[in-house]
């Protein structure tokens, strides 16, 4: 009879060895699939998968900046639910988005507002209708978890874009319209200053960390919510990924600790490139001897042996690239721009 000790080490090493195989082999990566393009008089829905809208006012500006694009709109049925800080119960915030799916008049969904919430219906989603019934779903911030568990669960390629509710400004709407409605392989830059007004640069800086250029996949969204998915069967595939993050409003600690959790569960080192976007309003808080954002970034992506720039039009301001999550794309860290190698849509 083995002794107990003995079956508990044996136990540990039959785990230890499961999990290391796993890493090596991850599961077969779905083959994508990609959404009809949205078109002038198309229908797109708008929906709340994350915070509760308390006043008519941004529900209304919404709809007039979607109409103003061209589309129809329709307005999720609990699109001003409210439980607590969320938008409705999980089950309503879940169901609009299937709903909305299944329902063949409408051709795209647009989230209203992010905020939290998004991971508490991950798994409530019917994946094998979105699959059955691809069509464009986009949003940004809270709703990376969303983004990346559709787009890792059917293949569908989704939209790290404006929401109803941000701005639509020239920028980001030029964006949008290239890569969604126009279906563009679109190249992805910053802003340029005006040569005439101004000798440099001083606002949306490219700063290379690691020159070279690289291609892969899409992955990524905010910090904070990508990382909360490690562990779960929502977790990205970054096998020769092209990674894209963006934060806003975390102390400088917690996003070295976010970093961690990405380099702990293998992220990291399958990666073929990396772009960080704004990191908006990440101070040092209130800690002795911080490190800084450069520094972190330095810890974290300078090893890895791949090109890296930062500084993209991804994140919590105004001017927004708009990103489609698992579709080629190819970096150029130098020039700080991102290329994509095909149509995104239909």
């Amino acid at each position: 009879m083995t002794p107990p000790r003995r079956q508990f080490v044996q136990s540990i090493a039959a785990i230890s060895g499961g999990l290391a195989l796993g890493s090596s082999q991850a599961a077969p990566r779905r083959q994508a699939l990609y959404p009809q393009r949205l078109r002038p008089g198309d229908m797109v829905a708008l929906v709340s998968p994350a915070n509760a809208t308390f006043e008519r006012e941004p529900v209304e500006i919404a709809t007039e900046a979607l109409q103003a694009i061209g589309f129809k709109v329709r307005h999720g049925p609990n699109l001003l639910a409210r439980y607590g800080h969320f938008a409705g119960s999980d089950a309503q915030r879940a169901g609009d988005i299937n709903a909305m799916f299944a329902d063949d008049s409408v051709s795209g969904i647009l989230a209203l507002t992010g905020g939290s919430g998004c991971n508490r219906i991950v798994d409530k989603l019917d994946y094998g209708l979105i699959a059955a019934k691809p069509k464009f779903f986009g949003g940004f911030s809270d709703l990376t978890s969303l983004l990346n568990a559709i787009q890792s669960q059917t293949g569908l390629v989704t939209f790290h874009c404006p929401m109803g509710a941000s701005e639509w400004n020239k920028f980001s709407l030029e964006s949008f319209r290239s890569v969604v409605m126009a279906g563009e392989a679109a190249l992805l830059g910053n802003p340029k200053v005006d040569a005439t007004s101004m000798l440099v640069q001083t606002h949306d800086r490219i700063s290379t960390l690691r020159p070279g250029r690289a291609s892969g996949r899409l992955v990524g969204g905010n910090l904070a919510v990508l990382s909360s998915l490690a562990g779960s069967i929502y977790w990205p595939d970054f096998r020769g990924a092209i990674l894209f993050l963006e934060e806003t409003n975390e102390y400088i600690y917690r996003v070295d600790r976010m970093l961690s959790t990405l380099r702990l569960a293998g992220a990291l080192d399958q990666l073929a490139g990396v772009v960080l976007g704004k990191f908006t309003k990440c101070n040092p808080g209130d800690g002795f001897g911080t490190l800084t954002l450069d520094e972190v970034f330095d810890d974290y992506f300078k090893g890895l042996g791949v090109p890296v720039f930062r500084g993209a039009m991804i994140g919590h301001i105004n001017l927004k690239h708009t990103l489609p999550i698992g579709a080629s794309v190819a970096i150029d860290a130098e020039v700080g721009t991102i290329q994509l190698l095909g149509p995104a849509v239909l």
